[in-house]
Formats: structure tokens, C-alpha cells, sequence
């Protein structure tokens, strides 16, 4: 028994449509070949105008938009909440493409009833689709199964994508007939410029617009749009009444849902972000680029605790984040120092000690995201804590890829700072590999110094002897030292000079360095000796091609 939200297909008594059908299918003229045998041109279809043919193959194109779209949602949410970009896209990917083939396969029986078929597949890619970045974040931080539910979502996703092409097809055939390859060539030209055009408006305006998750709404009711409405409008006479009022009723209820969904989102995204975290949280905002968390507590002297986080992972605690700072700033400020480089570093913490030497006369601030920026010059907390280091005349704020920036620098400097967060992504690993630090040689002065934040060498041994490892075959002298911070534990750094002939740089204190509250000579001292069982590893160089320390990385983080 067929099911009546699927049947429109002509039934036998209707022998006036039949006799139309009949008729569109022997009208036309012949056309002779070259060898003289008549051929009948690709009739049109009854009832439709040179338009429809058009106006499907522009539902094909949104609704292809709309499936890149979800795949690029949840490619960019897997990277966010779990990082391993590398192994989150091709878990994505690979269940989307094999779940398409199913739904492919699935579709040949539906074929008959194409029109219902392919409203309803819509109407359910919608829903899916619409709420996928919900659900998911919803079993990151509730139910800690983030990983099952993803593969479970991508392959619903994907089922219902490769359903779409056998019954669009199968569409464009009623409208007009054409040889298979032409049918083909249309289908997929419209399909493939739609992934571009998804493919692009989702980090350059569906992610700043309206960030992840609404985003993925407002994709769904226009998939429900694009998919249902436009279809049943092109084939309303080929549509039982019954039917087309239902699948528009189910059409209509999913663009609710997504609507209810899209004015409770703000809610609904707080209340599962705070459980991802202990102490409540003040700020909280999603970029193009990370995941930007500002929560604050009481710490356990009475002092308030003001914690950022990106992509999750703990990036200072206000309560001992000067321990950090000064670890990583004042090593590389012996000497000359008038022209100073800060990769990364957008809180403008270590920005704060820099400017703490009155003989710093310039610096330059490299960061890719803004919105970190903007929220270290303006957010009260946040400006508080650097000291509104962001307003001093002498800084300037870069926004671009570290890499990138590099290739094209063309002023030199005295001291660099390299305060990125770990490598835990390809994106960032490469800004761990012989590769870069070649790049960075460009821009130093005779003399430079070089500090890189380099983990933890209690936590991620492998980690951290892998990057200094690298700077050294980069073609730097190198000195290793860690301290302790207690939000992070043992944190390690590496300082360096350009020259592998060149001795390995003294780790001290400039004599006219600021007053400070954790780092003296004797402290610096003590910060180059690693216990036996955290001393030097025989461990690779991390370059583009081979990023060992996201390896190491991915390794010796999974377990905390």
C-alpha cells in the first residue's frame, strides 16, 4: 500500500492526462542526422513553461548550498568543541559521502512518486539539517557523547542528501526530456556552483551574521523553502490537493520549529556552554575563527578569578596569569628592544609587560581574530587586566595569519614574542614547524631574541622537546625553561637566537628590567634544569608536511 503523502503519480483513469502525456511525448519535429534517419527532438512536457525548467534547476542550487552548508557546520563544531580539525573533517566528510551513496540507492524505488518524495526528503533535511548543530552541542555538554551523535547526524545528513539527485533527475526529465549526459551536465553545474556558493557565505556571512547555531537555522527554513515550496508550486497540477496540503502543512511546522528553536537559541546555547565550564560564565562568543569563553569566579585567596578560554582549552587564569607573562616577556628583553614583535598574544597580557620598558619605542601586535582583540581594548575585565595596553600610541594591531604575515613583513625587530595557543589543529601546528621559523628569521635584527610558549614539559614531553627541536633545526641557538603557573601546572618555554653556531642564549633578567612579582635571576636559574624523567626526547622536527607536534600533541592531551 503506497503511502498518499508520495502519490501523485497518474493513475489509470485518468485518461485525459495520459492523453496529454502522450501527446507532449510524440510532439515535436523530426530532425535529420548526417546519414539522413530522423530522430524526434526532446519533447516538453504539458504544462510547463520555458521558466520551470529554470526555477528547478535554482531549487538544485539552493538546496545544494544548503547541504554544504550543514557539512561545513559540522566539520567547524568538531573543531571548536574536540580540535583535530584534520580528523574531525574527514570523519565528517567520509560518513556524509558514504551515507549519500545510500541514500542514492535508497531513492530508485521513489522514483515513481518523485514530487512527494523529494518535498518530504526536504522537509526532513531541513529538520535534520536545521537543528544538527543543536543536537550535537547539546550531547557535547550534557551527555559527553559528541562523537556517536556526530556520526549519527552526518550520516542522517548525508542519506538525505544523496537522495536529492535521483529525484531532482528524475524532475527535470517531466519538464523536459534530454539525453542522459546533458540531463546530467545540468543537474551537477547547478549543483556544483550551489556548494561554492554555500561554501563561501558560510564563514564570510552565516557565521558572523548569525554565528553556528542559528546559522544552521536559518539554512534549514531556507532548504524548507527552496525544497518544498518551489517544488509542489512547479508540479501543483501533477499534485493531489491532499497530498500537496500536507507535505506544505509538514513544511510549515518545520519552519516553526526552527523558528521557536531560533528565538530560544541565545538561551538555549548559554544554558549547554555553562555546563561545559565550572565557574559562570560573563562573556561568550563564536568567530569566524575560535570559540571565545570569559568566565569569572572567586579563587581560593579571595581574589576574583577571571578565566579565558579558547575552543575550550584554558588560556590564563587573572589570579596567576603574571607568573605566565612575565616567564614569557622578560627573557626575551635582554638587550635592545626598541621594536618588539608579538605573534598572538590578543588579550594583551604580554603586550602589558612589553610596554612596562620605557626604552620599548614600538610594537607590533599580530593576531588573527579581531573579535579577541576588540574584547582586550574595550571589555572592561579583560582591559582592566592589561591595563589598557591596547590604547598606548606606540602599539599596532595587526589582524592576519602569523604564516601569512610573514612572507610579506618587511620591518625587523628586535625581541619576538610567539604566544600561540598549543597545536592542537593543523592551522596551528604550522605555526610550529621549521617552515615558520625559517620565515621569522627574515624579520629579526642582528641579535634578536626569540621567546615561543611551548607547553608543558610535565604533560606533553613529546610536545615540547618537538618544538624545540624544530626551532633548533630552523637554525636557531636554543635555551629550554619552564616554571611553574598553578592553573596550568608545569608550562615550558623556549628561548632563542638566530645562528646554530651561536652559543645558547643566557636566560637573565635585563638590569634596568620592572619591578617583578614572580620572575628573578634566581628563579631563571633554577627554570633551566628538567627532571630526569623530563629532560630532552629523541623526538621529530615539526614541519608543513610532516606536523609532528600535532601528533605528539594529540597524543599526550587526549587523557586530560
Amino acid at each position: 500500500m503506497s503511502s498518499p503523502l508520495l502519490d501523485h503519480a497518474p493513475r489509470p483513469a485518468d485518461k485525459d492526462s495520459a492523453a496529454t502525456t502522450s501527446a507532449a511525448s510524440s510532439d515535436g519535429a523530426d530532425v535529420a542526422d548526417g546519414a539522413g534517419t530522423a530522430h524526434a527532438a526532446p519533447p516538453r512536457a504539458a504544462g510547463h513553461g520555458r521558466g520551470t525548467r529554470f526555477l528547478l534547476l535554482l531549487a538544485v542550487f539552493v538546496c545544494a548550498a544548503c547541504g554544504l552548508v550543514y557539512e561545513l557546520a559540522l566539520t567547524a563544531l568538531g573543531s571548536y568543541l574536540i580540535g583535530n580539525s584534520v580528523t574531525q573533517t574527514s570523519v565528517v566528510i567520509s560518513v556524509m559521502v558514504f551515507a549519500m551513496g545510500i541514500g542514492s540507492l535508497a531513492a530508485k524505488p521513489l522514483q515513481r512518486r518523485a514530487v512527494g518524495a523529494f518535498a518530504l526528503v526536504e522537509i526532513l533535511l531541513a529538520l535534520v539539517g536545521g537543528l544538527s548543530v543543536l543536537v550535537l552541542y547539546a550531547a557535547f555538554a550534557w551527555l559527553r557523547l559528541y562523537m556517536p551523535a556526530m556520526v549519527v547526524v552526518s550520516f542522517t545528513v548525508g542519506l538525505l542528501i544523496g537522495a536529492e539527485i535521483p529525484l531532482l533527475m528524475t524532475l527535470l526529465q517531466r519538464i523536459r526530456r534530454q539525453e542522459a549526459g546533458s540531463a546530467v551536465a545540468d543537474m551537477f553545474a547547478a549543483d556544483y556552483v550551489g556548494a561554492l556558493i554555500g561554501g563561501l557565505c558560510f564563514p564570510l556571512l552565516l557565521l558572523p551574521a548569525f554565528g553556528q547555531l542559528k546559522g544552521a537555522l536559518v539554512v534549514g527554513a531556507v532548504n524548507a523553502v527552496a525544497g518544498v515550496v518551489v517544488v509542489l508550486w512547479i508540479f501543483r497540477k501533477e499534485t493531489r490537493r491532499v497530498v500537496r496540503a500536507a507535505l506544505l502543512a509538514g513544511a510549515a511546522g518545520v519552519l516553526a520549529l526552527l523558528g521557536t528553536v531560533y528565538v530560544l537559541a541565545d538561551d538555549i546555547e548559554v544554558t549547554a556552554r555553562q555546563q561545559l565550564y565550572r565557574d559562570p560564565i560573563i562573556h561568550a562568543e563564536t568567530t569566524p575563527y575560535q570559540d571565545i569563553v570569559l568566565t569569572r569566579s572567586t579563587a581560593f585567596n579571595g581574589e576574583p578569578d577571571t578565566r579565558l578560554f579558547l575552543n575550550g582549552d584554558l588560556q590564563f587564569s587573572s589570579v596567576d596569569e603574571y607568573r605566565y607573562h612575565e616567564a614569557l616577556v622578560h627573557p626575551a628583553l635582554l638587550g635592545k628592544r626598541s621594536s618588539v614583535l608579538i605573534l598572538g598574544g590578543g588579550d594583551a597580557l604580554a603586550l602589558r609587560e612589553v610596554l612596562r620598558y620605557d626604552d620599548v619605542e614600538q610594537v607590533t601586535l599580530v593576531d588573527l581574530d579581531p573579535a579577541m582583540t576588540r574584547l582586550a581594548r574595550t571589555y572592561a575585565p579583560l582591559r582592566d587586566l592589561n591595563d589598557r595596553a591596547l590604547a598606548d600610541p606606540r602599539v599596532t594591531v595587526v589582524h592576519a595569519d602569523a604564516f601569512n604575515w610573514l612572507r610579506d613583513a618587511r620591518q625587523r625587530y628586535d625581541a619576538v614574542l610567539i604566544d600561540f595557543p598549543d597545536p592542537d589543529t593543523a592551522a596551528l601546528a604550522k605555526l610550529y614547524s621549521v617552515e615558520f621559523y625559517h620565515l621569522l628569521g627574515h624579520v629579526l635584527t642582528p641579535g634578536s631574541r626569540v621567546v615561543v610558549q611551548a607547553g608543558s614539559p610535565f604533560f606533553a614531553p613529546k610536545s615540547y622537546w618537538s618544538i624545540a627541536t624544530t626551532i633548533g633545526e630552523a637554525g636557531y641557538a636554543t635555551t629550554a625553561y619552564q616554571v611553574d603557573v598553578p592553573s596550568f601546572g608545569n608550562w615550558g618555554f623556549v628561548l632563542a637566537v638566530p645562528g646554530t653556531d651561536s652559543p645558547p642564549p643566557p636566560l637573565r633578567l635585563a638590569g634596568d628590567a620592572p619591578r617583578l612579582r614572580f620572575l628573578d635571576d634566581t628563579v631563571l636559574a633554577a627554570a633551566t634544569v628538567f627532571p630526569v624523567d623530563r629532560r630532552p626526547q629523541d623526538v621529530r622536527a615539526s614541519t608543513l608536511m610532516d606536523p609532528a607536534v600535532l601528533e605528539y600533541t594529540s597524543d599526550e592531551w587526549k587523557n586530560y
